[in-house]
């Protein structure tokens, strides 16, 4: 289990005004740790920095409808 006590959350600059949005921790060495700003104590998804860059590099490609 990652210890997430010293996590410094980042927010995604296009979060929505009524606080549903997804936050960031990418001070935690080889892991990067992503949870809902507004339920963050139900915990966060941790997957390592290699999969995170996986996924923003299929986000930016279009590969998502999103």
């Amino acid at each position: 289990m990652t210890d997430l006590s010293q996590a410094i959350w980042r927010k995604a600059l296009a979060s929505y005004a009524n606080g549903g949005c997804v936050e960031v921790a990418v001070n935690l060495g080889d892991v990067i740790a992503v949870r809902d700003s507004s339920r963050p104590g139900d915990g966060a998804h941790v997957v390592s920095r290699t999969a995170f860059d996986g996924l923003l590099a299929d986000v930016k490609s279009g590969r998502f409808d999103i």
